[in-house]
Parts: structure tokens; C-alpha cells; sequence
């Protein structure tokens, strides 16, 4: 018993120490690029691709916020921009895929960087798939009339207090939550390891990874962020990857899916009170990302080394800190 919590100890103070000195620097630089416009600019560059998936140019706005900042700041400025728009049920579901598929890309981005994968991998997968997922969800629901009438707002967000001190507290109280969720999802995990259950869980899942390309030692990595998603289990992600016993390859294939399809519980549930349709923005994007994945995985998996350690994973990982060796 001693020996467990021990290492339960080890791992939980590993898991936090490599999440939080990644995110707390970027949490900030975000924040002084947003006080410096860098909001609007983006959006000045997603507004008019807007009209390719059916949404008017003012959901730029929206999706860039989501890009630099996370879904719930995005769902607030869409709460303003929806309010001068006549949107439909199938637009309102168009850009909720948008949101699902690229927020938070400074953070995110940068844990699958250190996880393994290039950034230029994760830009594409997250805002190419995001806007490839929509043009086809538009393009359906256009050709066969799907969802065309008027959207219900159905959530109406509390204005949030300006300055940087509601902004810190904000923030604080979000990374504690994450810490909450850190020592709860390991210990959950440990022991659900030594009860035998987590094997079980692989075994169940086996299909699927195979058919992926996913190997079986990556089944944690896929489990924790297809449920939490890239931010809580971020820590979790990145340790799992460095321990060395993934092979690059699983860990490519499995942080591709997770780009695609990640936090399907918590992020389906936001956009949903946006009055987005359930079926699109999880069924179709789970499906989509399925098929994508197992057709990315079987193509990748041909090209030469020299290309795959060029251009899809990084060659030089920090290492983890001393404490996990001891």
C-alpha cells in the first residue's frame, strides 16, 4: 500500500509539474496577444472563408476567438455576433464543428508538440479537419435540406467582469480545477490498472485501435482524450508518450485522432445549449475522424523514415524531470 501511494505521489507530481509549466506561460502570452488585437486579425483572415461553409463572415470572429482563447470564450462572442444574424439550426451546427475541432490551440497545440507530434501536424489536423468536417456537414445538410429553420438560442452567458484581476482568479480557479482532475483521473487510473480492468478495457477496444493503427500501449493516451480532452489529460498524454514504451508511430496515430475527436463529453455538451444537433457534432465528427485516421495511419505508415522524422515527429523530446527516474 505504501508503495502505491508512493507512486501515485511520483506520478501525480510528474503529471502536474510538466502540464502546468506549459500552460502557464502560454496562458499568458495569449492573454498580452488578445489586450494587443491579435484577436481581430485572425478573424480578419477566417472572416471571408466563412461563406465556404455556409456561415456569414461575423462567425470569424467567433472561431478565432476559439482558436486563441477556448470554446467558452468563443460561445460568449457568439452569443453578441448571433444577435445581428437570422442563423439556422444547420449553420448554428456548422460552426459549433468548427469550435469543437480548434480551440485552444496554443495550449493544446503545444502539448501534442510535446507529446511527440510537429505543430504544423496539429494546425492542420485541428483547423484543416475542422474546416473540411464543416464544408462537408454543410454541403449535406444544404443538398438534402437538413436543419434549415431558425435557430433557439437556448443559453444566455453571464457578462464576465473585465480587468486582470477577475481575469487571474479566472484563470487560478481553472487551473486548480485541472490539479482536481489530474489526481483524480490517476488514482482512478492506477487503480483500475492493478484491478485488471484497464487491460480488460484494451481488449475490449483492441478492433478499433487496429483499425486505426493504433497499438494496444496507446490505449491510455486515447481513452483519457477522447473523454477529457487535450487540456485536462494534457499531463497525462505527455508523460505516457516520453515513458518510451509507445512507439512513435501509436502515439502519432493516436494524437491524430484525439486533434479530430477529443472531449466528446464536456466540449459536445457547451455547444449543444448554442442549439447545435447532437447527431452532426458527435456521431458524424466521431465517424469522420474514425475514417480520416484510418486512412491517414495506413498513408503515413509508407512514407520513409527520413520524412516521418522530418516533417510528423519531433526528434528531440524534453526529458521528463529527474523525479520520474527516481
Amino acid at each position: 500500500m505504501k508503495a502505491f501511494f508512493s507512486e501515485l505521489g511520483r506520478d501525480i507530481w510528474d503529471v502536474s509539474y510538466t502540464l502546468f509549466k506549459l500552460m502557464i506561460p502560454v496562458i499568458i502570452i495569449v492573454k498580452v496577444l488578445e489586450e494587443m488585437g491579435a484577436i481581430e486579425y485572425i478573424s480578419l483572415l477566417l472572416g471571408p472563408l466563412m461563406g465556404v461553409v455556409g456561415l456569414p463572415e461575423s462567425m470569424g470572429l467567433v472561431w478565432a476567438t476559439t482558436i486563441l482563447t477556448n470554446i467558452y470564450a468563443g460561445m460568449l462572442v457568439f452569443f453578441y455576433a448571433q444577435q445581428t444574424e437570422m442563423l439556422t439550426v444547420a449553420q448554428v451546427t456548422v460552426i459549433a464543428i468548427l469550435l469543437l475541432l480548434a480551440h485552444g490551440l496554443p495550449v493544446e497545440a503545444r502539448i501534442a508538440q510535446q507529446a511527440g507530434i510537429r505543430l504544423r501536424v496539429t494546425l492542420l489536423l485541428r483547423i484543416g479537419g475542422g474546416f473540411l468536417f464543416g464544408w462537408i456537414a454543410h454541403l449535406i445538410m444544404t443538398h438534402f435540406n437538413l436543419l434549415q429553420e431558425p435557430n433557439q438560442l437556448v443559453w444566455e452567458p453571464a457578462l464576465p467582469e473585465p480587468g486582470l484581476w477577475p481575469w487571474f482568479v479566472g484563470q487560478l480557479e481553472s487551473l486548480v480545477m485541472i490539479q482536481l482532475i489530474i489526481i483524480v483521473l490517476l488514482t482512478a487510473l492506477k487503480i483500475l490498472k492493478v484491478v485488471g480492468v484497464e487491460r480488460l478495457m484494451g481488449l475490449m477496444l483492441r478492433p478499433v485501435l487496429k483499425f486505426l493503427g493504433i497499438g494496444r500501449e496507446a490505449t491510455t493516451i486515447t481513452i483519457v482524450g477522447v473523454t477529457l480532452g487535450l487540456a485536462f489529460g494534457g499531463g497525462l498524454l505527455i508523460k505516457e508518450a516520453r515513458a518510451g514504451h509507445v512507439p512513435k508511430k501509436d502515439i502519432f496515430a493516436s494524437m491524430s485522432l484525439l486533434g479530430l475527436c477529443h472531449s466528446m463529453i464536456e466540449d459536445t455538451l457547451l455547444v449543444l445549449v448554442l442549439g447545435a444537433d447532437f447527431f452532426w457534432v458527435f456521431w458524424f465528427r466521431m465517424l469522420l475522424a474514425l475514417l480520416i485516421v484510418a486512412v491517414l495511419t495506413r498513408v503515413v505508415n509508407r512514407l520513409p523514415d527520413a520524412i516521418w522524422r522530418m516533417h510528423l515527429v519531433n526528434r528531440h523530446i524534453e526529458p521528463l524531470q529527474p523525479a520520474a527516474n527516481t
